[in-house]
This record gives C-alpha cells, sequence and structure tokens, in this order.
C-alpha cells in the first residue's frame, strides 16, 4: 500500500498539472471502486466541477471542487494516479478541459472512490492519529509513555499516527538502532528523541526521491519513486546488514512481515 511518502508525492504531481482544470466527464469503467453515492451521482457531482485544490491526510487523496463536493480517493494496494491516462486499463477516467484525463487504475478493485460534501465527517478520517510533522518532541514523547504495544505495530497503527506502513516503520526503526518487538513505554528518553528524529528525516527522504515502487506505486507521470536505492532493511531477508554485516532476519509481527538486525537493533 502506498505510505505517505507516495501519496504525497501524487498529491504535489497533481497540484502541479489539474488544479484549476474542469472535469468535463467521468468515464466508469468498473463500478466497483464508487464507494459513494452511486454511479449515477458521482458522475453528475464531478461533470462541470473544477479542481481547486489537492490534499492528503495520512494515505487518503482528497482533490476539493469547486462545487463545494470532494473527490476522495484512498489507493490501498494496487490504485494508481497516470495523468495523462492512455486508456489501457482505467477503472475510472476523469475526462478534463484540456482534453487529456486522469486515469484512475486499480488491478485489485481494492481502492475506493468517494464524492463527499464533507470530507473530513468520512469515519476513518475522523478515527487517524496526528501527522507525523504535525507532532513536536515532547507530544511525540508523551504519546509513547504509557503504550505497552510493540513498537512496530504502534507505528503502523493510523488512530496513533497516520501514514506509517510496513516499509517506513521497517526503515525507521533500524535507523533508530530499536527492535520491532520493543514495547513502546520501555523506551528510554533518548531512545525515544532518536525515534522522533529519524520519522522526520526517513519520511522528508522518501517524499524527496519520491517514493519507493516496489509494488504496484507509479507517480502520476507513470515513472518509479527512487527511495528502493536508499532502503536499508526492508526487504533484504538473509543478506547482510549495511552496518555491521549481520545476516538480516524476518519474522511476523501484527500480521505484517518485519526485517530487522538482530545486532544493531536492541
Amino acid at each position: 500500500m502506498p505510505e505517505l511518502p507516495e501519496v504525497e508525492t501524487i498529491k504535489r504531481d497533481l497540484e502541479k498539472i489539474i488544479v484549476g482544470k474542469k472535469i468535463v466527464e467521468v468515464c466508469v469503467h468498473h463500478p466497483t471502486v464508487v464507494r459513494e453515492p452511486t454511479v449515477k451521482e458521482f458522475k453528475k457531482g464531478l461533470e462541470g466541477a473544477s479542481i481547486k485544490n489537492v490534499l492528503r491526510r495520512a494515505k487518503v487523496l482528497i482533490l476539493e471542487l469547486s462545487n463545494g463536493k470532494s473527490l476522495v480517493i484512498h489507493l490501498k494496494m494496487t490504485g494508481q494516479l497516470v495523468y495523462p491516462g492512455n486508456g489501457e486499463k482505467p477503472r475510472v477516467s476523469f475526462n478534463l478541459s484540456n482534453g487529456k484525463s486522469l486515469d484512475f487504475n486499480d488491478q485489485r478493485l481494492f481502492a475506493e472512490l468517494r464524492l463527499m460534501d464533507d470530507w473530513k465527517s468520512l469515519k476513518f478520517i475522523q478515527g487517524l492519529g496526528p501527522e507525523p510533522f504535525d507532532l513536536t518532541l515532547d507530544k511525540f514523547k508523551k504519546m509513547l509513555e504509557n503504550k505497552r504495544t510493540k513498537i512496530k505495530p504502534l507505528l503502523m497503527d493510523q488512530s496513533f499516527i497516520s501514514g506509517i506502513g510496513n516499509l517506513y516503520a521497517s526503515e525507521i526503526l533500524f535507523r533508530s538502532k530499536i527492535h520491532p518487538e520493543r514495547p513502546a513505554n520501555s523506551l528510554s528518553d533518548k531512545e525515544r528523541e532518536g525515534l522522533f528524529k529519524q520519522t522526520r528525516e526517513v519520511l522528508n527522504d522518501a517524499i524527496r526521491y519520491k517514493g519507493s515502487s516496489i509494488d504496484d506505486y507509479v507517480r502520476v507521470s507513470g515513472g518509479k519513486g527512487n527511495y528502493v536505492s536508499q532502503h536499508k532493511i526492508y526487504g533484504r531477508q538473509g543478506l547482510p546488514c549495511l552496518v555491521c554485516r549481520t545476516l538480516i532476519k524476518k519474522i511476523n509481527l501484527g500480521g505484517r512481515g518485519t526485517y530487522f538486525c538482530s545486532k544493531c537493533q536492541r
């Protein structure tokens, strides 16, 4: 699933190319991805409206429209937004006033499109924790104080902190030298400071490299994100640690494959 850096990259790409353009026609090729309202109302509410703004909340994109409505896009596992669209495999095509289209692709049909009057009323949005970049060090430390949850699943809990998934939780913990099974409340003050610092640095670096293309994620242009070249731990099971040469291990934690170095991460 695209995480914060990937969705932020898509958001920034979209801001440059579709803001101010009118949606002339909406072609729904597979109605399953339209979760609300009905397909007929979805098309009616979009056609003729201009795109005023593009927002991101956690892993969700929001396109604010000139008619007061918002198109909420949750890419989930395999969702993609491609511009200009080539019409080869879109589930939905948004034909724009410049004669080009924004294609919404989703091979496995897990993604969700919603047209809403108030995107903030969406239950998922209301349940989100703070954005990583909105936190202060003191606030972050307090959030960890009484949490007995293992630190890796906690970082992935969207109600605790929003936008971080399996890949970046693994990278952040490796660079923080923290074992993924450590209870959050066992971290020392210095470790919490390091975790806060690495969270911001890893996410910022990943945004700078335009995200990680490891599965289906692509940029709006169709190009890949280059942060894979900077991965230190994710996907490296059985390979030597880049710091100490100990072989990287993989365990299942919180239902997700978790990579770590038993020597570097304590």
